[in-house]
C-alpha cells in the first residue's frame, strides 16, 4: 500500500504506540495500516478410508495439504468450514469439531482448524487438480501452519500423550 485509502496521501512510516507502522502523514486523516492477520479456516476432512489431502493448481507438484479457505466477512468459522468442504470437494459435512487456532506468521494468517467428517462423492473445484486419501495413522503434519493442526489432531486421535 503506497497511498492512504481514505485521503490518497502517500503512506509513510510513523511511530505509533511505540511501534513503527505505515500510516497517513495527515494527522487529521488518522489512517494506520495495522497489517492484521487474515483469518483462514482449515479442515481435516475425513471420509471413509482416511483424510483427504488435495493438490492446489498453483503448488509444486508433490505438495498436498488439507483443505483451507478464507473466512468471509461476517461468516461464522464453522459455517466457513462446511462451505469450503462443499465448494472445494463437493462433500457434505456430517460432524465438525474445532481442533484449535494457530498462528501462521509466515503468511500473516490465523488458522482456525476443524475436523470435518464428510460424505459424498469427491468432485474437485477449479482450485484443486488432484487428491489422495491418507489413513489417519499415516498422516503426518509439518512444523507450521496447517501442519500444527494435523499433528495435534493425529496425536489426539491416536491417543498420544
Amino acid at each position: 500500500m503506497n497511498f492512504c485509502p481514505q485521503c490518497a496521501q502517500p503512506i509513510a512510516e510513523a511511530l505509533i504506540d511505540g511501534e513503527i507502522r505505515r500510516a497517513c502523514p495527515d494527522t487529521e486523516c488518522g489512517f494506520v495500516h495495522f497489517n492484521n492477520p487474515t483469518p483462514v479456516v482449515a479442515m481435516i476432512v475425513e471420509v471413509e478410508g482416511g483424510v483427504v489431502l488435495a493438490h492446489n493448481v498453483s503448488w509444486p507438484r508433490k505438495f498436498y495439504s488439507i483443505i483451507t479457505g478464507f473466512l468471509e466477512a461476517g461468516e461464522d468459522p464453522l459455517e466457513c468450514a462446511k462451505r469450503e468442504t462443499l465448494e472445494e470437494l463437493n462433500l457434505h459435512a456430517l460432524n465438525t469439531e474445532l481442533i484449535g487456532v494457530y498462528s501462521f506468521p509466515q503468511q500473516n494468517q490465523v488458522i482456525i482448524a476443524y475436523h470435518v467428517e464428510a460424505a459424498g462423492e469427491i468432485k474437485l473445484n477449479e482450485e484443486l487438480d488432484d487428491y489422495k486419501i491418507v489413513a489417519v495413522e499415516n498422516l503426518k503434519g509439518w512444523n507450521m501452519g496447517t501442519g500444527l493442526a494435523i499433528n495435534d489432531w493425529v496425536a489426539k486421535r491416536l491417543g498420544a500423550p
